[in-house]
């Protein structure tokens, strides 16, 4: 078993960098983490798109600090509970299928294993929770549901904008919050990380572990980062920074992000120390070109999941192609077919994520090849674009390899 360490630095950042709020407080965690008890944590990812996006690295790299502080640290994939989908504040989710789950989930430990270590001496465990929601019979759903009132259910804001609002809450949304509570019940855990935005599912789930197992299981939860878009990230939108990104699409993202993010972005999306981000604020308040530490934020973001030598690589890319106005040296190649309509190229690379998609861009003369604009939604493949570089929008280059 790992020895328990109670580094002051890594448990002052793990109770303060980027915190909304720590239940039942802040303090009572602290003393629990000081105790040299070791712990069992998770965070549950639900596979309702393929991607993870930074947004989530803030819960891993959560996670990763309690990984070292040798607690036992649980990656949970929600498979069963995606078929639900938490429930969105507009309207029903779709029931996804198993297969499209399965689809969804497939690169995720890869794409995890940036931020934390599945294997080592104190290795996460990555878990599904199909494994119990599975099992539960009808009478032990029953008994689920009697723990917990319907006025503590239709507190939760969703809900109550769209009752108001007068649209529809299907019943099997109200089950969400208990599947997702009943996790920490089934893996018996000390503490559940999740972003602001859960804390309604995540204090149920509290409410679970008193009621099953008469056990204090403490929540924290971490602010929300807005994608570039604007948008809250999403893995249905998929308009985050995922960290599948290569490094030149995830740095020229995040010098997508309006200025007045940038602070926040350093906070939340870097691990730079709090007093040199004091110092950028107090430089940018003094007038510094908010573009020279917009800079510096994308490199650590890009230098924290992939690693320094990408980070300085995208930033000579962006700078090369943003900067300089030129289409850059290096560009993943993408092999294509002549006669290949070039929609379908678009879609089949992940340059469009749909054939409408695709149109809209051509049609707003987003795509060139080279620097000819090709807007003809008829446009095909021809054996003389060999090794030109197409380009989609402001920040993808794929160079063709025309078979």
């Amino acid at each position: 078993m790992p020895k328990i360490l109670k580094d002051k630095k890594l448990i002052d950042t793990f109770l303060n960098r980027g915190v909304e709020a720590i239940y039942p407080s802040k303090k009572a965690f602290e003393k629990k983490l000081l105790s040299g008890e070791r712990l069992k944590i998770y965070q549950g990812f639900d596979p309702t798109g393929k991607y993870l996006h930074i947004g989530h690295a803030m819960g891993i790299r959560a996670l990763r600090i309690l990984q070292q502080l040798g607690h036992e640290v649980i990656f949970l994939v929600g498979d069963f509970t995606s078929k639900v989908g938490d429930p969105d504040k507009d309207t029903t989710r779709e029931m996804l299928t198993d297969k499209k789950i399965a689809e969804n989930m497939k690169g995720w430990k890869e794409q995890a294993s940036q931020l934390i270590d599945f294997y080592g001496k104190n290795p996460v465990k990555f878990l599904h929770n199909y494994d119990w929601l599975h099992k539960l019979k009808f009478e032990d759903i029953l008994e689920l549901m009697s723990k917990i009132t319907l006025q503590r259910m239709i507190e939760r804001d969703m809900f109550e904008r769209r009752l108001k609002d007068g649209d529809p809450i299907r019943l099997h949304e109200l089950v969400y919050p208990l599947m997702q509570g009943y996790d920490g019940v089934a893996m018996k855990v000390d503490l559940e990380i999740g972003g602001a935005d859960q804390t309604f599912n995540m204090l149920i789930g509290r409410d679970l572990s008193k009621a099953y197992l008469g056990k204090e299981k403490f929540v924290r939860t971490h602010k929300m980062m807005d994608a570039p878009d604007a948008r809250t990230m999403s893995k249905t939108k998929g308009n985050g920074i995922n960290l599948s990104d290569s490094p030149q699409d995830m740095f020229g993202k995040a010098m997508s992000y309006p200025d007045e993010l940038i602070l926040t972005g350093f906070e939340l999306l870097t691990e730079i120390p709090t007093d040199e981000i004091a110092q950028i604020k107090k430089a940018m308040h003094k007038g510094e070109n908010p573009m020279i530490f917009k800079k510096q934020m994308a490199y650590e973001i890009v230098k924290l999941i992939k690693g320094e030598k990408a980070a300085k690589e995208a930033r000579n890319y962006f700078e090369q192609v943003f900067s300089e106005g030129q289409n850059p040296d290096e560009a993943p190649k993408i092999k294509v077919s002549q006669a290949e309509l070039l929609i379908d190229v678009l879609v089949n690379n992940n340059l469009a994520q749909s054939k409408s998609d695709a149109k809209r861009k051509m049609q707003q003369n987003g795509v060139k090849i080279e620097d000819k604009v090709k807007n003809d939604l008829g446009s095909k493949i021809e054996k003389d674009m060999d090794g030109k570089i197409l380009r989609v929008g402001k920040r993808e280059f794929r160079r063709l390899v025309v078979g």
